[in-house]
């Protein structure tokens, strides 16, 4: 096949750009697109696949990266098997994903000309169809304090690591209701035991099904390290970064009720659910292209002990087959 690799890699910080390959379809046929992603969240040990009784597994202690290289593997496999389909195929893969899905939304979307399309990236049992995915805020807060030693003069220093500590106490993390989640993902700060730490960072998040309440939450989030600053007497820095758009897909949208139609095909019952996880569905949805993300039957995503089963891979490359017959 003939292969167009982006440079989106110069922006994403990728060393690899996205990839884009058509499969020609029969005049008048729709054209679809079948999307999943190379990068995996960072490795831990290298990437060596046993089978353990059918469960493909990582033989160290870390991910496997099925999260997304399944979805790659059965696209691929679709691919080798069709080679007069019914309707027309584009095939993307795109980059850093996990990066807040720099990779897709780095990628021209001019150049596609699918109709519609699907992308493989939930890690749960197939027959669940994605039908709504939120909204995702990152926060960032620079804590400017100031230094002295801790056991001769603390009095004279201002503790960035305590301002940041009582921004999070003032926050409700977790859960917040059933469409929003926030969430303390990494903090540091300091240089020794016996100075008065003089900077802090935190890295946080906001989610939600309801964009409106994703911003109120971030906002919140921002509120709340800018008056703990005050109260340290400490200075901050807050950026604040809509990530990607959530979205809402009907029942009747034609990848929904195709993704449907082929796992019925299959003897799997569909369901169709919402989601607190991103994918590249986000971005291509939100450009106008209606596109739904469909589960994989991967398990324990971005986990040590993350697998696949041989059997989910036969079954994920069944449907996929069958939403390629069913399309025209």
């Amino acid at each position: 096949m003939d292969v167009e690799e982006d440079d989106s890699g110069n922006e994403t910080r990728s060393n690899a750009g996205n990839l884009l390959a058509r499969v020609a379809g029969p005049d008048g046929a729709p054209t679809l697109l079948l999307c999943a992603h190379m990068d995996t969240v960072p490795l831990t040990t290298p990437v060596k696949v046993v089978d353990r009784d059918g469960r493909l597994e990582n033989e160290g202690d870390g991910i496997l990266g099925a999260d997304n290289k399944a979805a790659v593997a059965v696209i691929m496999e679709v691919l080798r098997r069709l080679d007069s389909p019914p309707v027309g195929l584009e095939v993307l893969f795109t980059t850093c994903e996990e990066l807040a899905l720099a990779g897709a939304k780095a990628f021209d979307q001019s150049k596609l000309q699918a109709d519609y399309g699907f992308v493989f990236d939930h890690a749960t049992p197939i027959g669940e169809i994605i039908v709504a995915a939120p909204t995702f805020y990152r926060i960032q807060a620079d804590i400017h304090g100031h230094a002295a030693h801790a056991g001769i003069e603390p009095e004279k220093g201002r503790n960035a690591i305590a301002v940041a500590a009582s921004a999070i106490a003032r926050l409700q993390l977790g859960r917040l209701d059933d469409k929003t989640t926030a969430n303390v993902g990494r903090i540091d700060g300091g240089t020794a035991v016996n100075v008065v730490a003089e900077r802090c960072h935190a890295d946080l998040e906001a989610r939600s099904l309801d964009e409106a309440r994703a911003a109120e939450v971030a906002a919140r989030i921002v509120d709340a390290f800018t008056e703990a600053a005050s109260d340290g007497e400490c200075d901050v820095e807050t950026l604040l970064e809509e990530q990607f758009r959530g979205y809402q897909l009907a029942r009747t949208a034609p990848p929904v009720g195709l993704a449907a139609a082929a796992l019925d095909a299959r003897g799997i019952e569909p369901r169709f659910i919402t989601t607190g996880g991103g994918a590249d569905a986000n971005v291509f949805v939100n450009h106008g292209l209606q596109v739904v993300n469909v589960a994989n039957g991967t398990q324990h995503a971005h986990q040590a002990n993350e697998c696949v089963t041989v059997h989910a891979l036969h079954t994920m490359l069944d449907v996929v087959l069958e939403l390629v017959r069913l399309a025209p």
